[in-house]
């Protein structure tokens, strides 16, 4: 029993340690499930406790090739599983999970390569009986740098730009592929080395052993490289991909715009030609009938007097351009919009979101039979050191979400479904989040905000 808690100190707790420091700096900014922290206490408790059966298993089969791999599978997947229990987004957690134990391992095989050349030019001979102490300090001296490099050369802007990326689950394969042929090399590595060595692990008498080792290591070492560099590609590609989504989506904004901005113009056409035909019809009566005229003339112009007041001149342009495309459509548009407070939102951003909300109300309540259910809320305050903005419009039709966002039923789906992950893009961007929900047959969408000057 004595040796299956040593193995469970210096092999399988420490294995948990370093993947879960690693997991902690891959998962970082993943979405949490309700309750992360009980979750997350409760599942290193059954992690480091079911490290104990894992060790005599260890203590049993651990100088076996196909044990080894079963003790570092069986741990690795306990980590995932429970990585999801904590975190939202199978192929998010798998990815970063598997980065997390490219990491680990690439730590591990520099620090070999490290040990080995240091053990055969008799580096470490002077420790005497501390010798287990130095090693200590060493391992985890070595181990904290390591962290602190995959942290700002990897992790830091993987999981930053993961953050808006849909997963390629051909890379994805891809990269759990290299990283299995990895781990099992290494597991024979490890163990046939081990039986190799003199005197304590990773020290030869052999020139050429020194050698074969060395190898080993650089090559899995360079493995796990590959597996970062794959990761990296992924999010460039993906990017790439979003950036011509962008703007395959800017262009046909554009084209809507257009189409907007020529109802405008044509409703325009008509009330002036509508004017110009009651000025003829005033001229011709003289003075009969000049009341009702003029009353017919103040409901033609009235419209020309519904611009919007926000406070934000970007604003008042673009809703009082959006009411009168209402107007011409017999869509209800109300507003109570403090627009002041929207300084801290770049004009671009903020044109693309309210543009974005608005029009994606226009187009659920345009085409509602029922004139008096065509009405789109518009209302933007600020409340408790926060500014709260919420839309709400009728819609037809079933409706369904994935994510917190509505799937659209159009055929173009990525294009329509980019206008709503759009709006959860940019508020997030100002450190806001979005969110969305139907009751009955109306939508509510609710942005939020904080306030850097409440």
């Amino acid at each position: 029993m004595t040796e299956v808690f040593r193995l469970y100190g210096i092999v399988i707790a420490e294995f948990l340690f370093e993947l879960l420091v690693f997991c902690a700096l891959f998962l970082r900014g993943l979405e949490r499930t309700r309750g992360f922290w009980v979750r997350l206490t409760l599942s290193l408790l059954f992690l480091f406790a079911l490290g104990l059966p894992v060790a005599w298993f260890y203590s049993l089969f651990g100088e076996r090739v196909w044990g080894r791999i079963l003790v570092y599978l069986f741990l690795f997947v306990a980590v995932i599983l429970l990585a999801l229990w904590c975190y939202g987004g199978f192929f998010s957690v798998l990815f970063r999970c598997t980065l997390a134990y490219a990491a680990q391992n690439l730590f591990y095989k520099l620090f070999l390569l490290l040990w080995t050349a240091g053990e055969a030019l008799r580096f470490f001979d002077g420790w005497g009986e501390l010798f287990d102490v130095w090693y200590r300090l060493v391992y985890y001296g070595f181990f904290a740098l390591c962290a602190a490099v995959v942290y700002f050369a990897f992790a830091r802007g993987i999981t930053n730009r993961l953050e808006t990326c849909k997963l390629d689950f051909r890379m994805l394969a891809i990269t759990v592929f290299v990283l299995g042929v990895t781990v099992l090399l290494c597991s024979f590595e490890d163990v046939y080395f081990a039986r190799l060595s003199v005197g304590r692990e990773n020290r030869f008498e052999e020139p050429v052993f020194v050698v074969l080792r060395e190898t080993g290591n650089l090559f899995s070492a360079v493995c796990c490289v590959i597996v970062f560099l794959l990761a990296g590609k992924t999010v460039v590609a993906e990017e790439l991909s979003r950036e011509v989504e962008y703007l395959k989506y800017a262009i046909r904004q554009s084209e809507r715009q257009y189409r907007i901005s020529k109802d405008t113009i044509d409703l325009i056409n008509i009330k002036c030609h509508d004017i110009r035909y009651k000025l003829g019809m005033l001229a011709a009566q003289g003075a009969t009938g000049l009341k009702q005229l003029n009353e017919e003339l103040n409901t033609s112009v009235s419209i020309y007097d519904s611009r919007m007041e926000t406070g934000s001149p970007l604003l008042d342009v673009l809703l009082t351009e959006k009411s009168l495309f209402c107007e011409q459509n017999r869509i209800n548009l109300s507003c109570m919009i403090d627009g002041k407070h929207l300084g801290f939102i770049e004009e671009g951003d903020l044109y693309c979101l309210f543009g974005n909300l608005v029009d994606n109300a226009l187009e659920a309540v345009k085409n509602i039979a029922e004139p008096e259910r065509r009405v789109i809320d518009l209302v933007v305050k600020k409340k408790d050191g926060l500014l709260l903005v919420q839309e709400e419009n009728y819609f037809d039709g079933p409706l369904a979400f994935e994510d917190g966002l509505p799937v659209t039923t159009k055929d173009d789906k990525d294009y329509h479904g980019f206008g709503m992950r759009s709006l959860r893009l940019i508020a997030r961007k100002y450190g806001g989040e979005l969110s969305a929900f139907a009751r009955g047959d109306v939508f509510h969408l609710n942005l939020i905000f904080t306030l850097d000057n409440p």
